[in-house]
C-alpha cells in the first residue's frame, strides 16, 4: 500500500515563502512522474508543477518564476519551494506520484496566503 505524506503547508503573508514536501512510502514501483496540484476556492484542481522521469519539468503559467519543484529519488520525496506567494495561491495542495502508470494522491495540505 503506497502512502503519500505531505508537509509544509501553513499561513503566510503575501510575498512570503513556504516549502512543501511529499514522501512516498511503501512503493516498490518505478516513478513515472512526481508533482503538485492545487485546488483553489471555486476552481477545479489544477497542475502546479510536475517532474516527468526522463522528460520535462512543467509549471503552471501562474507560478513560473516563483515556484520551484525538485526531488530526491533516494528518499522518494518531491518538494515545492514557493516564493513571492500571492493571496491567489491560497488553496489545498496535493502531491501526486505516477507509479508504474498508476496515479497516487496525497490527502492535501492547506496553504493560506494573507494580503
Amino acid at each position: 500500500q503506497v502512502q503519500l505524506v505531505e508537509s509544509g503547508g501553513g499561513l503566510v503573508q503575501a510575498g512570503g515563502s513556504l516549502r512543501l514536501s511529499c514522501a512516498a512510502s511503501g512503493s516498490r514501483f518505478g516513478i513515472n512522474a512526481m508533482g503538485w496540484h492545487r485546488q483553489t476556492p471555486g476552481k477545479q484542481r489544477e497542475l502546479v508543477a510536475r517532474i516527468i522521469t526522463g522528460g520535462p519539468t512543467d509549471y503552471a503559467d501562474s507560478v513560473k518564476g516563483r515556484f520551484t519543484i525538485s526531488r530526491d529519488l533516494a528518499k522518494n520525496t518531491v518538494y515545492l519551494q514557493m516564493n513571492s506567494l500571492k493571496p491567489e495561491d491560497t488553496g489545498v495542495y496535493y502531491c501526486n506520484f505516477v507509479l508504474s502508470g498508476i496515479s497516487q494522491w496525497g490527502k492535501g495540505t492547506q496553504v493560506t496566503v494573507s494580503s
